[in-house]
């Protein structure tokens, strides 16, 4: 082999490696910070995995929101109307966090059901849903406006 071929070769080689090696570790970091959307439907069946940082979102469930009087502990239910969720939650919440108004938990999944949240994210006025809810209420056949059957004059 001619010794400029056998140069060039090497050098193709050495940015080969270096780009597999810039690939596998970004793909490494990006799976590490992914947080994957689950509806309480997909949660009740036991789709989602337990220990890993997942969001959580459907509509807060009248008459579920339970505050600890010693401390800022919160649990709730986040409901997509057909199945429930039990979320706890150590924190301020947003001003805009009420019953029956849509949220997006991000947190864990623990072996017992119960979703720990460490962030609350509150929609941020009466017209706006996260795609997420919107779509996992869509699949309900739930609006995001209201708890009766969605039709098809309706936004989400």
């Amino acid at each position: 082999m001619h010794p400029i071929r056998k140069k060039r070769l090497t050098i193709v080689l050495f940015l080969l490696a270096g780009l597999s090696v810039a690939v596998g570790l970004t793909t490494y970091a990006l799976r590490q910070n992914i947080n994957l959307f689950y509806d309480p439907s997909q949660i009740a069946a036991g789709e989602a995995p337990t220990d890993v940082r997942i969001r959580a979102g459907g509509m807060v469930e009248e008459g579920s929101v339970e505050r600890d009087t010693e401390s800022l502990k919160v649990s709730f239910r986040v409901t997509d109307f057909n199945a429930s969720v039990p979320v706890e939650y150590d924190g301020i919440l947003p001003d805009l966090f009420a019953e029956g108004q849509g949220v997006v938990a991000m947190g864990r999944l623990n072996p017992n059901g119960r979703f720990v949240a460490d962030q609350v994210l509150a929609k941020h006025d009466e017209n706006y849903m996260p795609p997420e809810v919107a779509e996992a209420l869509k699949k309900a056949g739930k609006s995001a406006t209201n708890t009766g059957p969605a039709t098809s004059g309706e936004t989400y």
